[in-house]
């Protein structure tokens, strides 16, 4: 390893494994990362804490990672000529490196710096004003602190070593992260540098114009979180400028909120972002958006609070860049691989137990780019594969504010790094290669529903299965958390699951779920009752409003049938009998209430003094008092008639006697349990009537009788009283839990109406969503007909398309010159309509495609004299299932006469060579005879049928096989020269020694040499 300086000797160099160099102002090394604990579980203020501001250690210094490929030589050049020698950093350099040869990187680094300069060996630990480099095959992963070699876990030209190691440098340096994206070919990086930005570091990038090769570079760029785009040589300056300034003297949103005025501007910030997007941050957290903050008010180098809600304000642009920054789309397939196998083992069970042809659910609110959401349609086609006696249907449904981020998602195209995530057998099986990376198949696609959805404001979708929140939650204040939960729980199916981050916790809330993996914040969903009325700025819940008035119940007297339609004769009739027979009379309840009067009552009872009711005993004459309620008592408590003779009442000049009688009545059943008092006046002597009052005696007697007369009074009345109080107070404790069950019932009721309302919200809300989805659907079917017929009116080919009964589903209209076809025909047989064909087998050659599942070509003919190729070829879907045939018609009419034509220049020009005198002959040009006259077949007794086809050496016995010829004869094939004259001796058989004048022409046609050669004989001589 290259590790000694120009300046220092080898021997004086400290062990990099040993403890570090104190630079300028640094202690000694810390055995502990800066920030262990999560970034999520830090107080809600700010604090200024990209760093934490204790005494600086060899463990808080910044870590870079200097990130490239092909051309980053230069680029690191360029970089390290331009930084210091001290500048309290460590400098990891990780390259695309040759597969199975050693690096010399580390020697030629050493020229471009004075820093020391080692190649990485495992568990070496990170010192400031060191730079490290990876070594070739080997992947490299930051614990604490310490570097970590590890075996590359991709064949090579799949490896992404610089994702792997920036995931790592975000999760242990978190803030103290810095990622610089040099030159370079591909997008490696681009995944890692979202959780470099997750997780509050800085993030750097060449600039793309100053790159030998710039697509690394445009990848970092492409994914909005770089915080600055400078040249190779510009960037240390900037680097420098960040990190030397303190940490709590560093600009930060927190301490910039505070010193502004008005303290308001946050919540400015939060009603610019609502009134141009729509969306509320206001329940994030805090300091989760101060730093999101931060980092545009960096990337605009703004230091005032005040001056940032004025750029916003100015600037819509900006205002859509922050609500991006605050969106975190940081995601990747199979994000913890091992929390999805502890998924699956939960699954199973669950997807076990549903019935065939169910319906699987599944929610994933902030599904971002999709991939989270694909990936859980690849689980659970999985742990379908599992279940093959059983069939089920899948639909997820995957949400999220970022309209972008739905249209990337359902694109289901992503870039080719995602092979260091997903499996070879899981790229080939859900995967499609296509250029620049890989797409979802189409049958995965069609299973997850992508939608916007707001979870903080939108219904929830219900009926799941499986709802997956993973690293969402922790990115909300926990009010808003604390809202969530019971949405998810009522969203949940009885033993639905519920799959949360690694970092979320359900705290208040463990009555509502079960967990099942502590780790991974796997739980089941309790069946507990739980209403959503309880939370607060529940805005998708129902208002509570009083329904219902409340009941006065009306005594059954009360209840007055409607008069009679009878003749006013018959109803005066019935009034004069009931003044004169019946007395007055009144109807009570046992409480004494008069329900209703008959007759003249005046003398036996008038109003009580005061706003007093129509109550019996209050206005009963003071005489009577106490024989009435005695008698009502006993007639109420033994459900019998009660008779009382001789009740004296004062009347002018004297007493009236009467009887008093009460009715308890038991029928009919309105008027059950009411009681009836009738007042009866009794004959009376002239002398009792007329009889005054007498005076008085005092004797002990008559005063102790008045005494016990008025006692045994009040003792009846106070009896009276007392069981009426009882009776009293059984009826308000039955009226009060009656009252108290109408109420548990109206709540019941309220809490019913309120589910069956959200749960039309929810159901409208996913009939939104698919009718968004099939809108998209329909565009691009009708795209796809759209070129579909712009292609058919192109080739101008006459197409019937049929169903498997033979019916015509669709024609071009070039089929009209064969068959004569209208719009209206659509869906009836082809065996109804005749044709213009001179072809009687098309319905039988239709039949037989259709039952052997193979095509038929040929060529027919109409009257009309046109030639056509047809074709029947089976109906085949995208699922590769016969749904009818196709019967193409090409015209091949031009074609047919022009082989006409062909065929009859052919027959003319044998017919002429047939006639010449002179021997002929006609060659290809291999010199195999093609064709000969009748002339040279006489002359040189040569049978014309057996020499066709002879090579010209053969023919009669190789008398033609002269050197002179074949050498003229070749010089007119290369040269299109013909030639005449040329003597050769030869002999022939059955004619003996011959000497021949011949001459040879290149045939040509249209201009265009044929390769044919014509030879012909002149003269012969013995």
């Amino acid at each position: 390893m290259a590790h000694s300086a120009p300046d220092s000797a080898p021997d004086q160099l400290p062990d990099p494994n040993g403890p570090a160099l104190p630079g300028p102002g640094q202690g000694p090394a810390a055995s502990e990362p800066l920030i262990t604990q999560d970034d999520d579980s830090l107080s809600e203020e700010y604090a200024g804490a990209l760093l934490v501001t204790l005494p600086q250690a060899a463990e808080r210094f910044p870590i870079v990672a200097l990130c490239g490929s092909a051309g980053s030589i230069e680029a690191l050049e360029r970089f390290f000529q331009h930084m210091p020698a001290v500048s309290d950093m460590a400098f990891v350099v990780v390259v695309h490196l040759m597969h199975g040869q050693r690096s010399h990187l580390p020697e030629v680094v050493q020229q471009f710096t004075n820093m020391l300069v080692y190649e990485i060996e495992d568990g070496m630990r990170l010192q400031p004003n060191t730079v490290y480099v990876l070594p070739p095959d080997r992947d490299l992963s930051l614990l604490s602190g310490q570097l970590l070699l590890l075996p590359p876990g991709q064949a090579p030209g799949h490896r992404l070593p610089i994702d792997y190691f920036l995931q790592s440098l975000a999760k242990d340096a978190r803030a103290r992260a810095v990622a610089v994206i040099l030159s370079g070919m591909g997008s490696d990086g681009a995944v890692g540098l979202k959780m470099v930005m997750e997780n509050f570091g800085m993030i750097m990038a060449q600039d793309p114009l100053s790159a030998e090769y710039d697509a690394m570079p445009r990848a970092a760029v492409a994914t909005e979180f770089v915080d600055f785009v400078l040249p190779a040589e510009e960037l240390p300056a900037k680097l420098l400028e960040y990190v030397r300034q303190p940490p709590q003297e560093r600009p930060n949103a927190a301490s910039r909120v505070s010193d502004s005025k008005p303290t308001n501007a946050l919540q400015k910030i939060f009603l610019l972002i609502r009134t141009q997007t729509g969306h509320d941050f206001s329940l994030y957290k805090r300091n989760t958006v101060f730093r999101r903050i931060d980092r545009r008010m960096n990337a605009h180098q703004i230091r005032d609070f005040a001056q940032y809600v004025r750029l916003l304000q100015e600037n819509a642009h900006e205002v859509e860049l922050l609500f991006k920054e605050l969106l975190i789309g940081v995601t990747k397939f199979f994000r913890d691989f091992e929390a999805f196998d502890a998924l699956k083992s939960y699954l199973l069970p669950l997807l076990r137990d549903k019935p065939v042809d169910a319906l699987v659910r599944v929610w994933a609110p902030g599904c971002s780019t999709g991939e989270e959401a694909y990936t859980l349609a690849m689980v659970l086609q999985e742990c379908l594969d599992e279940l093959p006696a059983k069939y089920l249907k899948l639909q997820i449904f995957a949400t999220d504010i970022n309209s972008d981020a739905i249209d990337y998602a359902r694109a289901g195209v992503y870039p080719p790094n995602i092979e260091a995530d997903v499996s070879p057998a899981r790229l080939q099986r859900f995967f499609t290669k296509v250029e620049g990376g890989y797409q979802i198949r189409k049958d995965v696609r069609d299973v997850v529903v992508f939608a916007l959805h707001n979870i903080n404001k939108d219904a929830p979708f219900i009926k799941l299965d499986l709802l997956v929140c993973r690293n969402l939650l922790i990115y909300l204040s926990s009010e808003l958390q604390r809202n969530l939960l019971p949405v998810f729980h009522y969203a949940l199916n009885p033993e639905g699951l519920l799959f949360l981050g690694p970092s979320e916790n359900m705290t208040g809330f463990q009555s509502l779920f079960t967990p099942l993996d502590m780790k991974w914040k796997i739980s089941r969903r309790n069946d507990v009752a739980y209403s959503l009325a309880r939370i607060s700025n529940f805005s998708f819940s129902l208002s509570h409003r009083a329904t219902t008035a409340p009941i006065i119940s009306t005594p059954p007297a009360m209840h007055t049938t409607p008069p009679r339609k009878e003749s006013q004769f018959v109803t005066l009739i019935q009034k004069m009998l009931l003044r004169t027979f019946t007395p007055p009379a009144v109807v009570i309840n046992q409480k004494g209430e008069i329900l209703f009067v008959n007759g003249r009552t005046g003398r036996y009872l008038e109003p009580a003094p005061g706003l007093g009711g129509m109550n019996v005993f209050e206005m009963a004459r003071e005489e009577m008092g106490f024989e009435l309620s005695g008698a009502v008592h006993r007639a109420h408590l033994h459900h019998e008639d009660v008779v009382v003779d001789n009740v004296k009442l004062r009347v002018e000049g004297g007493f009236q006697l009467v009887r008093l009688t009460v009715k308890y009545l038991d029928a009919p059943d309105d008027l059950a349990g009411l009681l009836l008092v009738a007042f009866e006046d009794m004959p009376t002597s002239r002398r009792q009537r007329k009889q005054g009052p007498q005076p008085e005696s005092l004797t002990r007697d008559s005063v102790v009788a008045a005494l016990e007369k008025e006692l045994q009074y009040t003792k009846n009345r106070l009896q009276t009283t007392v069981e009426e109080m009882e009776s009293s107070l059984e009826e308000l404790k039955s009226t009060n839990e009656e009252l108290q069950s109408a109420n548990e019932e109206l709540q019941s009721t309220n809490e019913e109406a309120m589910t069956n309302k959200e749960e039309m919200q929810s159901l409208n809300e996913e009939l939104m969503t698919l009718n968004v989805q099939y809108l998209s659907k329909t565009e691009e079917l009708s795209q796809a007909a759209n070129d579909m017929k712009n292609l058919l009116d192109a080739t101008d080919i006459a197409t019937i398309f049929l169903d498997n009964d033979m019916c015509i589903k669709r024609f071009t209209p070039p089929v009209s010159r064969i068959i004569s076809l209208l719009p209206t025909d659509l869906g009836r047989p082809l065996t109804h309509f005749a044709s213009n064909l001179r072809y009687q087998g098309l319905v039988d050659d239709v039949r037989q495609v259709l039952s052997r599942l193979v095509s038929i070509e040929t060529n027919i003919q109409t009257h009309s004299g046109e030639w056509f190729a047809m074709r029947i070829l089976p109906y085949r879907t995208l699922d590769n299932y016969i749904s009818g045939a196709v019967i193409t018609f090409i015209d091949i009419t031009a074609l047919k006469n022009l082989e006409q034509q062909l065929q009859a220049s052919s027959a003319l020009a044998e017919s002429i060579i047939e006639n010449l005198r002179d021997p002929l002959l006609v060659l290809d040009r291999d010199w195999r005879v093609l064709a000969l006259n009748r002339a040279f077949g006489q002359v040189f007794q040569v049978d014309i049928d057996q020499a066709r086809g002879l090579p010209l050496a053969q023919l009669s016995r190789g008398a033609w096989q002269l050197p002179e010829l074949q050498q003229a004869l070749r010089h007119t094939l290369e040269t299109g020269e013909g030639f005449d004259d040329l003597a050769v001796h030869t002999r022939l058989p059955g004619l003996g020694p011959r000497r021949l004048q011949l001459y040879g022409r290149h045939i040509v046609s249209g201009g265009t040499r044929t390769g044919q050669l014509l030879l012909g004989v002149t003269r012969i001589d013995e």
